[in-house]
């Protein structure tokens, strides 16, 4: 084969692999969505920003692989190797990922709460007490206020009478 030839098919090759990982880095944005709950704009905002992303990532490949021209076998190549991954992976790769994650992440979380669960006890048993104790001054404060207004009372009756 010719030297023009293995470089059209190296290149065609590149195009399918950046179609593969542009389709296999969307999964990953698409697992991070199921785990955490996003609104439309912020949708946007990261469909945007991964889109420019590839944008960037295609012209850099076409612009090393073939001096920036855009030929139509590139485009069909990254086509191709998006519609294998999808193909090949489906939805079970992001069903699967944020699944496992998730058990992960709840696990990890049911752990911490076991461990945290003393100090949960004791925050709740000293709040208790402060409320208790609040209560308390609260009553003896206002024993102390009615015994000093009796005796200021008693005071001015006193100062009066002189």
């Amino acid at each position: 084969m010719s030297q023009d030839i293995v470089q059209e098919i190296t290149f065609f090759l590149h195009s399918i692999l950046v179609g593969l990982f542009i389709t296999f880095v969307y999964d990953w944005i698409l697992i991070f969505r199921k785990l955490v709950k996003h609104g439309t704009v912020l949708v946007s905002i990261e469909d945007f920003i991964f889109w420019l992303a590839c944008g960037i990532g295609v012209f850099y490949m076409l612009y090393r692989e073939n001096n920036g021209v855009l030929r139509w076998f590139a485009v069909v190549g990254a086509t191709l190797g998006m519609l294998f991954y999808k193909a090949l992976i489906k939805n079970r790769f992001v069903y699967i990922m944020s699944t496992g994650i998730h058990k992960i992440m709840w696990f990890v979380f049911r752990v911490i709460q076991v461990m945290l669960k003393p100090l949960k006890c004791a925050f709740f048993a000293a709040r208790r007490f402060v409320r208790f104790l609040f209560k308390k001054f609260k009553k003896c404060g206002g024993f102390v206020k009615k015994r000093l207004t009796v005796c200021i009372k008693m005071l001015k009756m006193v100062l009066c009478k002189r």
